[in-house]
């Protein structure tokens, strides 16, 4: 067990959801990364479900933010006030101090790195780990990383996707890109604004993505009933949205991302890419649900690619299966906020 205690967490802090597994349980908690702020006073409203369900409906006293953005912090106060209210959840008592294993994208920048272990140590974490997420991901799925073999893992988050090839358990090539399930919101917001003249939220984009969106074109084509504000006369009004149209509307954000998956696989040194050749891709993260993802991927890269058993979670299993294997840990990059990290990544896989 490596002398460690069962109270000890990891966090798979999202841009989209946060989730928690606490060392002996599982994962305990998993709520939207979204905050509920009085305005005047900066208390606290809500935070998780509650504050969601917020978005786009409070008065001009309270506001509902995402404090993190493309996988990083965008808001410090808030992002610790939300830490520290899952760390509460978790730990009822406010002298429980555990030990914390976070995740974060490849491809942050070392004061992005510290502004997390910085509000992690602020919301009571008693020392602060950082994994990232693609070697949390390929944890959480099984795959066998210690080897000395090639996987290559697509995480899709809500604001980042991660593309890494992992060997001997650590990031051989890797490629971040800041374009996530919340940019193919974004790109249907808009299309529908342009095209139809109707301002949605960002909640209902999403809820038209899932309902009728897909990455290939569908054998039945789906038509979704959308509701919105008619940007010519103010009013509300009803709109019926194609799959067609919702697949061009996210056209360009999805090419993206698989343009820098395949840019990963250019770089892959040939010994590891022939191993990734017989296993596949792993697709991992909740972007990687939309209808036909998989298949789309299969069709770029000319690869066998499937989903990981639990898209949505295994970051989060990955992270809290490596409280376990403090060993496997180290050798993925495991650095804590009072070690030296060594890059050892190729110079131009490097964050500039």
């Amino acid at each position: 067990m490596n002398g460690r205690r069962n109270g000890d967490i990891a966090i798979d802090l999202g841009t989209a959801n946060t989730l928690v597994y606490l060392r002996g349980r599982g994962i305990v908690a998993s709520e939207p990364s979204v905050v509920a702020l009085n305005e005047a006073t900066g208390e606290v409203h809500a935070v998780g479900d509650e504050a969601r369900r917020m978005i786009g409906r409070t008065p001009a006293t309270i506001s509902a933010i995402r404090p993190l953005r493309h996988g990083v912090i965008a808001d410090f106060e808030v992002t610790e006030q939300m830490l520290r209210y899952f760390l509460r959840r978790v730990h009822r008592s406010r002298f429980a101090h555990p030990e914390v294993v976070m995740c974060a994208p490849s491809g942050i920048t070392e004061v992005e790195n510290r502004a997390l272990e910085e509000a992690c140590l602020a919301a009571g974490a008693r020392r602060v780990y950082l994994i990232e997420e693609p070697i949390a991901a390929a944890i959480g799925a099984d795959l066998p990383i210690a080897e000395p073999t090639g996987h290559i893992v697509v995480d899709v988050g809500g604001g980042t996707s991660e593309v890494a090839v992992t060997s001997l358990g650590g990031i051989v090539v890797s490629e971040s890109l800041r374009v996530g399930g919340y940019d193919l919101d974004e790109a249907i917001t808009r299309y529908v604004r342009r095209v139809h003249g109707l301002a949605i939220g960002q909640q209902t984009a999403e809820s038209l993505k899932w309902e009728a969106g897909s990455a290939l074109p569908l054998e039945e084509e789906q038509v979704a009933e959308i509701r919105g504000r008619d940007l010519s006369s103010g009013l509300p009004r009803t709109l019926m949205l194609s799959s067609e149209e919702i697949r061009k509307a996210i056209e360009e954000p999805l090419e993206a991302i698989l343009t820098t998956t395949k840019e990963t696989l250019e770089q892959t040194p040939p010994e590891l890419a022939a191993d990734i050749a017989d296993r596949g891709i792993l697709l991992a993260g909740g972007g990687s649900l939309l209808r036909g993802f998989d298949a789309r991927v299969r069709q770029a890269t000319g690869m066998p690619a499937q989903l990981a058993d639990s898209p949505l979670t295994c970051v989060a299993e990955g992270a809290g299966r490596s409280l376990e294997e403090l060993e496997t840990l180290q050798r993925a990059g495991l650095r804590s906020k009072r070690r030296r990290f060594v890059d050892r990544r190729p110079a131009l896989q490097r964050p500039r």
